[in-house]
Order: C-alpha cells, then sequence, then structure tokens
C-alpha cells in the first residue's frame, strides 16, 4: 500500500503505534496519535506502559502489562485479519526489555502482507547524556529493532549509545549515522551552527542536510515524540526526505514557541493543529558533505 497525497482519511494508511500513554500531557502515543490523526492518518495504538504523566514531572505510579500479556495481545494483532490497512509502525518508549521482541515479530508479521511497509524507529533510551532505560532495552532494540528499520530518528546521546561513540561534531554525527544500518537516519538535538541555535540532521544516501532554529530553554517533553510522528506522516504523504526535514522541523519548532509562549509545561498540540499541517516557521536549512569513504550506494 503506497500512501499519495490525498485529502480522504480512507486514502492514507493506517500507522501502528507502539510506545508509552500518559493520562495527562502529550507525550509518547499521546504526540504521536494527535500528531498522525490530525494530519489524517488512522492509527492503531498499542501502550506499552501507562502513567499519571511524564517522570519529568515528579514520581508517579507505572502499570507495565506483564510481559505474557503484552506478547498475547501482539499474537492477536499478528493474525488481524486487517494487518494489510498499516502502511507503516512507529515505535518509541517501551516499558519492558521483553517488549521488544513481540514488537519486532509483529513489524515482520506487517511486512509479510504489505511489503512495502515504512517502519520508523524512534529509540527512546536516554538524553543528555544519560541512559534511562535498562541496557537490557537498549540491546533488544539495537538487536531486534534496529535491523528491521527504514527511518531511525535517534537524539545524538542515543545515537552514542547504539553505537558505543561519543561525538564532537555533526561530522561524527553523520558517519556514525551513515554506518547505522537504516537508509535514512535523523538526528534530532545535533550540533547547532547558528549560535543559540539547535537543529535535525538528516543522513539519507549520499546526502546530509541540517534543519536548524533558535534553542528555545525548558522546553516541555515530547518533542522527540512529535519530531518522528510528523517526519513519518510527511514521508507517507510522499515527500522528499530533505523536504520532509524542513516541514518537520518548521512544525516543531512553531508548536513549541507557541507551547512556551502560553506558559504550557506540555506541547499544546491540540490548540496547533494548523501548525503541523501548514507551519509557518522558518528554519535554515544547509547541506553537509558526508565524511570521505562513507558515501552509501
Amino acid at each position: 500500500m503506497s500512501a499519495t497525497h490525498a485529502s480522504s482519511r480512507r486514502d492514507l494508511p493506517a500507522v501502528l503505534s507502539i510506545s508509552s500513554h500518559v493520562v495527562r500531557g502529550t507525550v509518547g502515543n499521546r504526540a504521536v496519535v494527535l500528531a498522525l490523526e490530525s494530519l489524517g492518518f488512522p492509527v492503531w495504538a498499542v501502550p506499552t506502559v501507562t502513567l499519571p504523566w511524564h517522570p519529568g514531572h515528579g514520581p508517579s505510579t507505572r502499570i507495565v502489562p506483564p510481559a505474557d500479556t503484552f506478547a498475547s495481545l501482539v499474537a492477536d494483532l499478528c493474525r488481524a485479519p486487517w494487518l494489510g490497512e498499516i502502511g507503516a509502525v512507529i515505535t518509541g518508549y517501551f516499558g519492558a526489555p521483553e517488549q521488544v521482541e513481540p514488537a519486532a515479530r509483529l513489524i515482520e508479521a506487517i511486512r509479510t502482507v504489505n511489503p512495502n511497509l515504512v517502519y520508523l524507529l524512534d529509540p527512546v533510551l536516554g538524553d543528555g547524556g544519560k541512559l534511562y532505560q535498562p541496557e537490557a532495552t537498549l540491546v533488544a532494540i539495537r538487536d531486534h529493532l534496529l535491523p528491521l528499520a527504514d527511518i531511525v530518528t535517534p537524539n545524538r546521546f542515543e545515537l552514542e549509545f547504539l553505537t558505543g561513540l561519543e561525538f564532537s561534531d555533526n561530522s561524527h554525527l553523520i558517519e556514525a549515522a551513515s554506518a547505522l544500518g537504516p537508509p535514512t537516519v535523523v538526528v534530532t538535538s545535533a550540533f547547532p551552527l547558528l549560535k543559540g541555535g539547535t537543529g535535525n540532521l538528516l543522513v539519507d544516501g549520499y546526502q546530509a542536510a541540517l534543519a536548524e532554529h533558535r534553542q528555545i530553554p525548558n522546553a516541555p517533553n515530547g518533542l522527540g515524540d512529535l519530531t518522528s510522528a510528523v517526519f513519518l506522516a510527511r514521508i507517507l504523504s510522499g515527500m522528499t526526505n530533505e523536504k520532509a526535514l524542513q516541514t518537520t522541523t518548521a512544525a516543531v519548532y512553531e508548536i513549541l514557541a507557541r507551547t512556551t509562549k502560553r506558559g504550557a509545561n506540555e506541547l499544546t498540540l491540540e490548540t496547533d493543529t494548523d501548525s503541523l499541517k501548514h507551519p509557518m516557521a522558518m528554519v535554515q536549512m544547509r547541506r553537509l558533505g558526508l565524511p570521505h569513504g562513507n558515501r552509501r550506494a
């Protein structure tokens, strides 16, 4: 099933999203589902953990489905008669390392029905140099999901965790992304070339591109989830990877700016759906060269 620019919801493929669920807030599946459905995509949502709010707001109850129950639910989905509806899968935060292998089996089952499936892996592992997932989850994602991914969207610290390397500039990020495996890599929180900026780095085939904007301090959580969902929607709608990078970065930056102007501590997606569809924010686009010897065929 291939997606084209379409105004009708039924013309767009369903997206399966496997990630966390919060009661309050716009992170994990709350961000992904709202963004994708606002852009016209039906969503199948599988919760990996249920929380009252993002852990960054303070300690809270954490409900993780038992491993056998989660595996049984995924097995049900593997034999669902509607798998052909699914044109893409996005995975984010896992509540336990035991959830990763069943998720991989589900992706493989969907790909059997739809060989054109697009799988985006958002390896939600850590930030700011700190790993906030168990080592077993990192290993499971690297071993079971990374080989299946068409697109992977790590922040630069998650790229370090996945590769075991440390980076000090964008040429290092490009080199690591080129060797990671998936054909398309978007590294969020890349090293800025603009003073006081931040950006997203696309590494795709023979090219690398950086989309930059002004950094906004004390940003709410969920920007990575939102970036992954919007980038996937742009790709499914037929955009080139570079155009998808530009419009995704513009949309997320615009929503972030509007959120902080309101003084909100969660992304105000429900108010800013127009920014998802038609962002007006300007971002600086630069094409960067791949390191010598790391050009992909």
